[in-house]
C-alpha cells in the first residue's frame, strides 16, 4: 500500500527529481552526489541501479541520461567536509546544492534512502519530497542520478590515480579494499584520504 501512495504522488506531475549519492563508504576520495530530472515515462533497461551495471553500461547508461534528461546537477562533498562535518552533514549539503543547481524545478522530489535533512534552497517544495529506501533500483529518476554520481566520481578517482598511483584507485576508487589498505600502512595517507575513515590503518 504505501508504495501504490508514492506510485499515486509523484506520477501526478511531469518534473520529478531523483536524488542518490556514490562513494559514502569510501576512504579516499569526495561523496558524490547528483539530482536528475528525466522526462516523464522515459525508460530505458540500461538506467537502473548502478551496482548491477558493468562499467561499460554505466558508461552507456550516462550518455543516454545526458541525452535525454530535463536537467541535470552533480557536485561533490569535499574530503575537508566530510573530515569536519561527518558524511551524512556533508552528504545532505551537497545534495542540496544538486537541488538549488538544477535549471528546472523539479514538482515532486524521490531520494535514495531513509534519512533526509530539510532543504529550504532555492527549488524548495518539501511537501512533495518522498524517501525510498533502494530507490535507484525502482524509479528511473533515482537511477539516473546514481549513475551520473557514479560515472563522475569514478572519472575524478581515476585522475586522483596519475598522481597517486600507490593507492590503486584505477581500481578500487578510494574503497577500502586489502590492497589500499596494505598501501596506507606502507605509505600513509594523502590530503585526498578521510582521516576518520583510515585513521587506524596509519601510524
Amino acid at each position: 500500500m504505501k508504495e501504490q501512495k508514492i506510485l499515486q504522488d509523484w506520477c501526478l506531475y511531469n518534473l520529478v527529481a531523483g536524488i542518490d549519492e556514490c562513494g559514502r563508504g569510501s576512504g579516499a576520495g569526495p561523496v558524490g552526489t547528483a539530482a536528475v530530472i528525466m522526462p516523464k515515462g522515459f525508460k530505458s533497461p540500461l538506467i537502473r541501479d548502478s551496482k548491477k551495471l558493468s562499467e561499460k553500461q554505466r558508461n552507456e547508461a550516462y550518455k543516454i541520461i545526458v541525452e535525454n534528461a530535463i536537467s541535470i546537477s552533480c557536485n561533490a562533498g569535499s574530503v575537508d567536509s566530510i573530515n569536519s562535518l561527518g558524511i551524512n552533514k556533508t552528504t545532505f549539503n551537497t545534495m542540496h546544492k544538486c537541488l538549488d543547481e538544477l535549471s528546472v524545478k523539479p514538482e515532486y522530489v524521490l531520494v535514495d534512502g531513509n534519512t533526509w535533512e530539510p532543504y529550504t534552497g532555492v527549488n524548495a517544495d518539501n511537501n512533495a519530497l518522498t524517501l525510498i529506501p533502494k530507490g535507484d533500483d525502482i524509479y528511473t529518476c533515482i537511477a539516473a542520478a546514481a549513475i551520473v554520481a557514479k560515472v563522475r566520481r569514478d572519472d575524478y578517482m581515476l585522475k586522483l590515480h596519475d598522481k597517486y598511483p600507490q593507492y590503486n584507485w584505477v581500481s578500487n576508487k578510494g574503497y577500502l579494499t586489502p590492497d589500499h589498505i596494505e598501501s596506507l600502512k606502507k605509505y600513509g595517507a594523502t590530503k585526498h584520504h578521510r582521516i576518520i575513515y583510515v585513521k587506524n590503518f596509519i601510524k
